[in-house]
């Protein structure tokens, strides 16, 4: 928008410096405060659907709660307010609360607790039945605190050996220092346990199960420690790559596995709701789109392939043959398309998945699902076509394509961001209601006892007496 004065009104306003240092902090800031939230969302999450005791429960949220109020406040008044370094100094209490808040899930999440054993055979667990989708949970959450700390050490560093930068502007110079090694494999595996992190999630939300849950969790295990301790080994090894794609494959794999089960359930369900004895391929079709909130977050996975992975692997095989031959903002375009369409989609499968848990049903239901999906899915399509553009246009002739697919980019998030605002508006007005959502979902039970897979007998009563205390 700037050609509608939009960044000389924000610029004069706030009194931003834009040399380029001062720029790269902002984003920098930015992001961090962005992924605090969505990170912080996930732990939710986590903590509504995993088994659990109430305490812990209450410990976590708190903690998680008040890190990221006092990280993406005083964070964002750091980056945009003037540089006052008392609040760059609460910015990182909030991180540390954050952190401090993943310690406690982790040791919460503690797979060998022998109150969660697996009791129903349909769900993976080993010989002595230790719950692998736990173990999953708790590798993803151990991963991400230790990627955390490759970040934090390096930020130690600032001004003392470590300056400021985006990996994008870097990705054409041979020698790079091991602290701008460790910013770069940090901001792509925070990124990839995120995205594992949700892939678990909806995986529990869809009651995943059967044979294709047994293969999947120990190869979402696998995954996650190859493709970490890759993306760790950046700093000391030109052979980190290789690990990463090793990882990112069986990680993969995992999720279409997940993307079957969830597909061939939500086919199931709608054709027995239905009442069909003998369904046609066609009636099985149409029952897969029936609920386009629960269809989503699985297609947006297939999706990905399309405008995320396929592009990187693209790019990987035709790096020196092909990108690097282009001038560097060409490639920089693409690379950064490839980190925030993933980042983005993400999003909405998070907000797929709290409509559902919100309530929401009947036509509003399907046209918020479809609304999400087309628009994101219009948009991711047109970053891709733009961002690769130099395969099948000239500079020269250019002009018109990278307008049409801003526009269609503009469109698609700007959509998905109103639809949003809806949503948090319909919350807000309804928590001053007297009859409102808001104390029906407090009053509710804090755990979903019924699914007892992964809760044994001695563990549903300890909880059962903590509930009622």
């Amino acid at each position: 928008m700037v050609e509608w004065g939009v960044k000389d009104i924000t610029v004069k306003l706030l009194g931003l410096d834009l040399e380029s240092v001062e720029r790269s902090g902002r984003i920098i800031m930015l992001y961090h405060v962005i992924a605090m939230i969505v990170t912080s969302i996930e732990v939710y999450m986590i903590t509504s659907i995993v088994p659990m005791r109430k305490h812990q429960r209450t410990n976590i949220n708190a903690t998680i709660t008040v890190g990221w109020i006092t990280a993406m406040i005083f964070g964002m008044a750091f980056a945009y307010f003037g540089h006052n370094y008392f609040y760059h100094g609460l910015f990182l209490v909030g991180q540390s609360l954050i952190f401090f808040a993943g310690i406690l899930l982790a040791v919460t999440l503690n797979p060998w607790n022998k109150h969660f054993l697996v009791e129903n055979k349909e769900y993976a667990h080993t010989k002595n039945g230790y719950d692998l989708e736990r173990i999953a949970f708790f590798v993803m959450t151990v991963s991400m605190l230790i990627s955390a700390g490759f970040g934090a050490v390096t930020g130690s560093f600032w001004s003392n050996g470590h300056e400021t930068f985006l990996a994008e502007d870097l990705i054409r110079q041979p020698d790079k220092t091991a602290l701008q090694k460790s910013i770069i494999g940090y901001l792509h595996i925070m990124l990839t346990l995120i995205a594992i992190a949700i892939t678990l999630i909806v995986g529990r939300w869809m009651d995943f199960k059967g044979k294709l849950h047994k293969f999947a969790m120990p190869i979402m295990i696998f995954g996650t420690l190859v493709i970490s301790g890759g993306v760790w080994s950046v700093v000391w090894t030109h052979m980190a790559h290789t690990f990463i794609y090793i990882g990112s494959t069986f990680v993969m794999f995992a999720a279409l596995l997940l993307v079957i089960y969830a597909w061939g359930k939500l086919i199931k369900d709608r054709i027995k709701e239905q009442g069909l004895k003998n369904p046609s391929f066609g009636q099985k079709f149409v029952a897969l789109f029936h609920d386009p909130i629960k269809f989503g977050p699985f297609w947006q996975m297939v999706f990905m392939n399309f405008t995320v992975s396929g592009v990187g692997i693209f790019m990987a095989v035709k790096l020196e043959e092909i990108f690097r031959v282009w001038p560097a903002r060409e490639e920089r375009i693409t690379l950064t398309g490839h980190w925030h369409i993933p980042a983005a989609l993400i999003a909405t499968i998070i907000l797929m998945y709290y409509i559902d848990i919100a309530g929401i049903k009947g036509k509003l239901r399907k046209w918020l699902g479809w609304t999400i999906i087309i628009g994101s899915d219009i948009a991711f399509a047109a970053m891709t076509i733009m961002s690769m553009k130099r395969l099948f246009v000239t500079e020269y002739y250019q002009t018109p394509l990278v307008n049409w697919t801003m526009l269609a980019t503009d469109f698609g998030l700007g959509i998905i961001l109103i639809l949003l605002a809806g949503v948090l508006g319909w919350r807000l007005i309804d928590l001053f209601r007297s009859d409102n959502r808001w104390s029906k979902e407090s009053a509710s039970p804090e755990l979903e006892l019924e699914r007892t897979a992964v809760l044994t007998k001695q563990g549903r009563d300890v909880i059962k007496k903590e509930m009622e205390i």
